[in-house]
């Protein structure tokens, strides 16, 4: 037995894990996920169909937020500024366009992760901890993948002194679908605060009228009116979602309802063949909430302006941004997560001090219940009467966000034991 044993270790010393750890491994990894996600299911692709949409509509002057039911379910939420980003795909066949799109991402999110981790180990974690979220992110063609790359790339140019590149992303991503705005809070770290600012002007006014290459002036302006009024309503329509507010803000409302009127109701509700009851969980507005968690993310970077030097601090922040880009949002999906885990990944491997059995604790939570859970290995039963009707999959992100905001309150990043940047 001992000798089995031994040879276990040993194979797996110097044959499996230098082979897992591997960066041609980690590479191929993801674009194998993107490849799976692309070929498995050859007809499911309607996200692709409304982002191709959006290139087609904008070429031919149709109306970027109209319904166009005989093209795909569902309505564009995307801005103008899309049409030039999915152009180079909606124009091949839909099958390759598919297949490169997932690619792309998928590759686009592990530069990302590779030019911001600190090290190896970092590195390693983020890909093989998030590989499995990617997947449903890409089944999805998830946009939201490009949006954790932007965020992670706008932090790494700040960290690296190249603001244009990083005033860039940041635009591109907000006026894409919003999200890429929180990149603006990583301002505080730039070393060139006058020259971040004076790129995002720039890039804002290049990017605001370059679809006009295609179109025209009024009709742009236009449909950024009509992209206003789409995510108003878009946002009533979050509230009792099956399918989004998977947040903070979710959690709150309807595990409320559920506890005062029962799973049935809110099933109901959420099938769309009842409206919500007339009650306080269906009123109340989530500002309140938002603010909250708006004042405890300017705390923990207000309150510790001296740890702001420490690299370990500054990736922390990061992690409680992309985490918050999710947990705050009524529009978030659950194949969104992929933004927020690669937080919780950087939470994790970013602390200068060795981690608790509660941190490893809360890992596999968030592995099992927030990304293991819309997918077959996970029990339906759980899934249906349980995860979806009170947004579960959002809880142990709550709980790893409230208590990264409490370590950058109060713990000290100390400067000779904290990551180093490369």
């Amino acid at each position: 037995m001992a000798d089995w044993r031994l040879k276990i270790g040993q194979w797996w010393q110097q044959k499996a894990l230098p082979f897992l750890t591997d960066k041609r491994t980690l590479l191929g990894l993801f674009l194998f996920v993107g490849f799976i996600a692309s070929v498995t299911r050859p007809h499911s692709h309607n996200n692709f169909d409304i982002f191709c949409g959006v290139f087609h509509h904008v070429w031919n002057g149709l109306d970027l937020y109209a319904a166009y039911p005989e093209e795909y379910f569902d309505v564009n939420h995307y801005g103008p500024v899309f049409s030039l980003v999915i152009a180079p795909f909606a124009l091949l066949p839909t099958w390759m366009g598919l297949l490169c799109w997932n690619m792309v991402l998928a590759l686009a999110l592990y530069l990302a992760v590779r030019e911001t981790a600190t090290d190896d180990r970092q590195h390693i974690f983020i890909v093989w901890f998030c590989a499995h979220e990617l997947l449903t992110a890409l089944f999805m063609q998830q946009f939201n993948v490009a949006i954790a790359a932007i965020i992670l790339m706008s932090y790494t140019f700040i960290e690296r002194e190249k603001e244009p590149w990083a005033a860039f992303l940041i635009i591109l991503g907000t006026l894409v679908k919003l999200y890429g705005i929180v990149g603006i809070a990583f301002f505080f770290f730039s070393k060139h605060k006058g020259r971040f600012v004076g790129w995002l002007v720039v890039w804002s006014i290049i990017l605001f009228v370059a679809p006009m290459l295609i179109s025209s002036y009024s009709y742009i302006i236009d449909q950024y009116h009509g992209w206003y009024m789409s995510l108003i309503g878009k946002n009533d329509a979050n509230q009792f979602s099956a399918m989004t507010n998977i947040s903070l803000l979710g959690f709150i409302r309807k595990t409320g309802y559920v506890l005062t009127y029962g799973i049935q109701d809110i099933q109901a509700v959420m099938s769309e063949t009842k409206a919500p009851n007339d009650c306080f969980w269906s009123r109340y507005s989530d500002l309140p909430v938002i603010l909250t968690g708006m004042l405890m993310m300017a705390a923990s970077l207000f309150l510790r302006v001296k740890q702001w030097k420490n690299p370990a601090y500054r990736l922390s922040f990061l992690a409680s941004v992309m985490m918050f880009v999710c947990l705050f949002s009524t529009g978030t999906e659950s194949s969104g997560y992929i933004t927020a885990l690669v937080g919780v990944a950087i939470w994790y491997t970013s602390a200068p001090w060795k981690r608790s059995g509660w941190d490893i604790f809360l890992m596999v939570f968030a592995f099992i219940l927030t990304s293991m859970s819309p997918s077959d290995l996970f029990p339906r039963y759980l899934r249906t009467e349980f995860v979806r009707p009170m947004a579960l999959k959002a809880l142990p992100v709550i709980i790893i966000w409230l208590q990264l905001i409490f370590e950058m309150l109060t713990r000290d990043y100390d400067a000779n034991t904290a990551v180093r940047h490369n």
